[in-house]
């Protein structure tokens, strides 16, 4: 099937959301038993942890951890905002820079200043977009940035999104004081669907879209570690508790340049593999044998396909033994065990 749709459905009782494009699963999204990312608590500073520069402060759904922690004292309120997913047995990760998301905006109350997406690059169009910044966001301390989305998007749709924004970030921002509080709820399944994929696509909300649009036969092959490659190669993405291990195999080519052709292709699968099983955290690829002289092109083309990618990843670089190590961002629930 051509094309890309969003399909909206559950998966027993959690929300969950799926991309396909070209009858492919590109991006998966589905509600975990934690906090959401995007929550926002009024939480209470608790005991700091030596030697690593963070502070375990309290909140309604339990302890929470924040890092590069300066001037705070045990008992002090502070707004917070869960950035990820922690790893099993630690604490739930904040940050006390709050953002606001929508579809075409992102309120930022600690960073002023007007931004426009850099992907935005007709002069007429950035012209434009600040021109509708400038007059909604006359005479507020708080920042703005402009998306990508903004691109295709009515400009009173792009106003009536960041007045929205604002509006909750004054009533989060004034809301500072008092005890442990959950303020805000952070985004399910659809509706970061509709946020974050803005690309053309078919809405599907059916009840039971998953099934009629190949979402759980594509969900079934997520469960295995198992990727196919280009070529005929493959890989194994197995996560572990300290890292996610990725093997590269050449399959039955056998030719001088097999390990090049398998790990170019791993460079441009690797997202999406990482995507759709909700991977994040320490990443170690063991590639295929390859000349040195090929690294460079690799590391290129790696670094090519996660500038597309909606989840920061760092690509680390190469170990003595010639792994490649990335570290990124647990945005994700892990779908294993939960599907």
């Amino acid at each position: 099937m051509k094309g890309s749709q969003i399909i909206l459905d559950h998966i027993g009782e959690r929300e969950a959301a799926a991309l396909m494009v070209d009858g492919k699963l590109s991006d998966f999204l589905i509600d975990g038993d934690a906090p959401r990312p995007g929550t926002i608590y009024r939480a209470i500073a608790d005991r700091p942890v030596k030697g690593q520069g963070g502070m375990f402060l309290r909140t309604p759904d339990g302890n929470v951890f924040l890092r590069q922690v300066k001037g705070l004292s045990p008992g002090q309120p502070l707004l917070v905002q869960v950035t990820g997913y922690a790893e099993e047995g630690k604490a739930i990760p904040v940050t006390q820079k709050l953002l606001f998301k929508s579809r075409y905006a992102i309120v930022t109350p600690e960073a002023p200043g007007l931004n426009i997406s850099r992907s935005i690059r007709d002069d007429d169009l950035r012209d434009t977009l600040l021109g509708i910044a400038h007059e909604v966001m006359d005479g507020e301390e708080m920042g703005l940035i402009m998306r990508s989305s903004c691109a295709e998007a009515d400009p009173e749709e792009i106003a009536e999104d960041i007045v929205a924004m604002v509006d909750m970030a004054r009533a989060v921002m004034a809301d500072a004081e008092g005890g442990m509080e959950k303020l805000t709820e952070g985004d399910g399944p659809h509706v970061e669907a509709w946020r974050e994929w803005v690309e053309p696509a078919e809405i599907v909300s059916e009840p039971g879209g998953f099934e009629t649009h190949g979402v759980l036969d594509a969900l079934e092959d997520v469960k295995g570690a198992r990727v196919p490659l280009e070529g005929g190669a493959y890989a194994f993405v197995e996560p572990t508790r300290a890292l996610v291990a990725v093997d590269v195999n050449t399959g039955g080519d056998t030719s001088p340049a097999a390990g090049a052709k398998a790990n170019f292709a791993l460079a441009r699968a690797l997202p999406a593999a990482l995507r759709v099983r909700g991977l994040g955290g320490q990443i170690t690829l063991d590639l295929a044998p390859m000349a040195k002289k090929d690294r460079r092109g690799f590391e290129g083309a790696l670094r090519a396909a996660f500038k597309a990618d909606s989840v920061d990843t760092v690509l680390a670089g190469w170990t003595p033994l010639g792994h490649y190590e990335l570290q990124r961002k647990r945005a994700r629930v892990a779908v294993r065990g939960l599907i």
